[in-house]
């Protein structure tokens, strides 16, 4: 059998996590979700001065070794590593989806907000 895989870019925050992959599977015809992690991982992708070396080469990895054909970008509520309000987050997770666009054209790339309940959307 021949197992179905997900990319998702998100926060290192542990509380988000399990909420995330739960609804991937949920609405999506995945098995695993290979998880990538930075801190406040919307505005590390939404800041065009940062390098995005190491977290290409982790797409890469999921693209090419498990074939995922689609990419999550995740921010949240209370995020410490990207403290801004939710507006600015959601602007974040766009320029973050338009930025990775323009790295990937195989994959389908989706942005989630996690809410203070820990409910996910998708940010369009």
């Amino acid at each position: 059998m021949k197992h179905k895989f997900a990319t998702c870019l998100n926060c290192m925050d542990g509380r988000v996590q399990l909420p995330v992959i739960q609804w991937i599977k949920e609405n999506y015809d995945v098995d695993y979700i290979d998880m990538i992690t930075e801190a406040g991982m919307d505005g590390v992708l939404a800041n065009k001065r940062f390098k995005l070396k190491n977290i290409l080469k982790k797409i890469g990895i999921s693209i090419g070794k498990h074939k995922s054909r689609i990419i999550f970008i995740v921010g949240h509520y209370d995020c410490s590593g990207n403290s801004v309000d939710e507006k600015t987050h959601k602007i974040h997770i766009l320029k973050a989806v338009q930025r990775i666009k323009s790295f990937t054209s195989s994959c389908q790339i989706i942005g989630l907000w996690v809410t203070r309940e820990f409910l996910v959307e998708i940010v369009e």
